[in-house]
């Protein structure tokens, strides 16, 4: 366990580190980690003891219970270096990476209510990238989703990240990419965010971090107040809960250290080396 507290002493904020779960399943690379049905679905991605081609399966984790479990799908992607997002509370979409011989842009779908894998087809009009690996998706609807990050291998990336619109149809089972006019550095293993903008004319932007030589995050989408009609979570292998009352951080609510009846806790939880960790906060004031 560790915990640090910024500066400001006492009346700061403090993170405390605790271990959830540590199973053999969970020991990978390069995969996904998404939250779906108060559960976190890891998929693909690179298996321990040095693989080097991405797996297909999937994995359930339980947080309230511990537990991970094989999920019992049949032709599921073979992925790495891709990134999920879910779809209307049942379908978790897998976007591009790598399939062991190329990169791909491809959507497939995992339908949590029927437990069966969908490759999903493209709509007419669609204008994919040339191929996605280590970037981000970002859930604005459930009909669309942000893709940012590089196209293509090392000798045909562009000097800019490209910025996708990806239009989702979960009834007819089809994708549909339509490249944004604007673009981003040229960014690859980064993480996005999509945060609320305060101030006298609120609304969304999709932050993204890291991934580049620039220090600074960068904006790769703005919107006006009511174009996002739920917060979804930031992408990139974090999940955040905003509280305690939700499925995912069931577990948190009985784990020692978090204060009874503090205001407003929240639980993030990270996947490392077969191990998933729950960071637990609560303003230090709410202690006393």
């Amino acid at each position: 366990m560790a915990a640090a507290v910024p500066p400001g002493g006492a009346g700061g904020s403090g993170w405390t580190w605790r271990p959830v779960a540590r199973d053999a399943l969970l020991a990978r690379a390069f995969h996904s980690c998404t939250e779906l049905r108060g559960r976190f679905y890891l998929v693909g991605g690179l298996l321990a003891g040095g693989a080097r081609e991405p797996s297909s399966d999937a994995v359930a984790f339980d947080p309230a219970g511990g537990q991970a479990v094989r999920v019992d799908a049949r032709g599921g992607p073979r992925r790495s270096h891709h990134d999920a997002a879910p779809v209307g509370g049942r379908w978790l979409c897998v976007v591009g990476g790598w399939d062991g011989s190329r990169r791909v842009a491809t959507v497939a779908a995992l339908d949590a209510e029927l437990g069966e894998w969908e490759a999903w087809t493209a709509a007419p009009g669609n204008c994919p990238p040339a191929g996605l690996s280590s970037h981000t998706c970002t859930r604005l609807s459930d009909r669309e989703l942000r893709v940012a990050g590089r196209e293509g291998g090392a000798r045909t990336q562009r000097r800019y990240g490209s910025i996708y619109t990806l239009k989702l149809d979960s009834r007819a089972h089809t994708y549909c990419y339509k490249e944004e006019g604007c673009h981003t550095a040229s960014r690859s293993g980064h993480c996005a965010a999509l945060l609320p903008t305060p101030g006298p004319h609120p609304g969304h932007q999709l932050l993204l971090f890291g991934g580049c030589n620039s220090a600074e995050p960068e904006v790769a989408g703005q919107w006006s107040y009511g174009k996002i009609k739920s917060y979804p979570s930031p992408t990139g292998g974090t999940t955040c809960c905003p509280s305690p009352d939700e499925p995912a951080c069931k577990a948190c609510e009985q784990w020692p250290g978090v204060p009874a009846g503090a205001s407003g806790p929240s639980a993030s939880f990270v996947f490392c080396g077969g191990a998933f960790c729950c960071a637990v906060w609560w303003r230090n004031s709410d202690q006393n």
